[in-house]
């Protein structure tokens, strides 16, 4: 049987991890399929360098559009990145007939609806197994394996780069900025890593991931975002102590108000199997109603774990090309006339528990001032860690712990406790889920 042939748009890390694998793993990648997958044309504006990784496997030209208007191109792999160009290339691909494959999360968490909707009315697939956890299946399991159960909810360590800060800053105590140094001399984390580190990115995924956990339109402008930046080194150890470690997670999660969707740092019960990923390593913890929990682990980034998802895409593409479109899984997850209108719910009404660190004058009757101002609002105490100040101090720190409320009532709580004169700086507020 004639081989699948391939165009690629974009040839950088994962682009060349993509081409090696596939050529590595030909024969065993058509053991599988029934059928060789090939790149044939590859488009780069570095010509140059394209053409000294894939010698004369592979016809390289410069300009995108040449590879999309080949008729002999079955599949374009978009790997440009972005929300410009990436988005008029994938959308000519799919009026060209072509299927497409894709890594770009932010392409998809913003302009998802429209690019699913032109895949679904020209009869052909868009996979992006890729854009979510790097070479971690969980599109798919989220897709197909999950698929006779009621999904709960879905919680991930879904950005290495902010996973690698916190756990840098756990073991060595450093503060953010000097971890966040060290992140971009290992190249961990890029020169302006703002998408990384204020949550941009995780939020993206986690978009991803919530319409096909539940079968929503992708609404990234809805999902709260929350980075890292502005955590301290005491907050990591003062969570230690209470027998929780500080990740930045990305959630979603369905209540009988609607879905909530949310990136923001977290305390995670250290006993959880997810609060001791380390590193640059990926997690997703998914909450079923037949299956219960399922966690899924492994590199979130990298060439050849990208290029793994990127060509199981291609695979599953090879396999179901010639299938009755109509009888191919949705591309999120859900039939496309079926899609749910639940709400995704604005952050105050959010219900979780909290951490809170107050810098407090240490004097008789502080404490109490302070849990009465969360008893007036309904909020309940689960710890109190107060440290002893030190000889000559006159402040010290106050960390409580408390059971879930609407996020509206701690805010309002937040505000009143705020203007007590006997606290003296801004409070920290740090959301905590025990995932159960």
């Amino acid at each position: 049987m004639k081989p699948i042939q391939v165009g690629l748009l974009g040839i950088g890390t994962v682009g060349s991890g993509t081409f090696e694998v596939l050529r590595r793993n030909q024969e065993e990648i058509k053991r599988r399929t029934g059928r060789g997958i090939e790149v044939t044309m590859v488009a780069d504006l570095d010509v140059a360098r394209a053409q000294s990784i894939v010698g004369m496997h592979a016809q390289v030209v410069n300009d995108a559009r040449q590879v999309i208007a080949n008729p002999e191109i079955d599949i374009v792999i978009e790997l440009i990145g972005g929300y410009g160009i990436a988005k008029q290339l994938v959308l000519e691909a799919i009026a060209a007939g072509k299927h497409v494959v894709t890594a770009n999360k932010a392409l998809l968490a913003v302009h998802g609806t429209e690019i699913f909707a032109a895949a679904h009315a020209k009869g052909v697939m868009v996979a992006f197994e890729a854009a979510v956890a790097g070479g971690i299946p969980i599109i798919k399991a989220l897709r197909e394996g999950l698929t006779a159960n009621r999904i709960q909810w879905v919680a991930g360590i879904i950005n290495g780069t902010t996973n690698f800060i916190l756990s840098e800053m756990r073991d060595k105590g450093l503060a953010f900025a000097d971890v966040l140094k060290q992140a971009q001399a290992l190249g961990y984390a890029e020169a302006d890593p703002t998408f990384d580190i204020e949550g941009v990115d995780a939020a993206h995924k986690a978009t991803i991931m919530s319409a096909i956990a539940f079968g929503v339109p992708v609404q990234f402008d809805k999902a709260y975002v929350e980075g890292i930046t502005r955590l301290e080194a005491q907050d990591i150890k003062y969570a230690e102590q209470l027998g929780y470690r500080i990740k930045l997670l990305g959630i979603s999660k369905r209540t009988a108000a609607g879905i909530e969707l949310r990136v923001h740092p977290c305390l995670v019960p250290t006993k959880r199997l997810i609060a001791n990923v380390e590193g640059a390593m990926n997690a997703v913890m998914v909450q079923a109603d037949a299956v219960g929990t399922t966690l899924y682990y492994g590199k979130g980034a990298g060439s050849e774990p990208t290029a793994s998802a990127v060509i199981a895409d291609l695979v599953d593409i090879a396999r179901l090309h010639t299938a009755d479109p109509h009888h191919r899984v949705p591309h999120l997850a859900f039939q496309p006339d079926a899609m749910s209108t639940l709400a995704i719910l604005a952050m105050d009404q959010v219900v979780t528990s909290y951490y809170l660190r107050l810098r407090v004058a240490d004097e008789a009757g502080v404490l109490a001032k302070v849990t009465g101002i969360l008893a007036t609002a309904g909020i309940s105490i689960d710890a109190v860690l107060q440290r002893e100040a030190g000889e000559g101090e006159n402040q010290t720190d106050l960390i409580i712990l408390t059971h879930d409320c609407q996020e509206a009532k701690m805010n309002q709580a937040l505000a009143e406790m705020q203007q007590l004169s006997t606290v003296l700086a801004p409070i920290t507020r740090i959301r905590k889920e025990e995932l159960n």
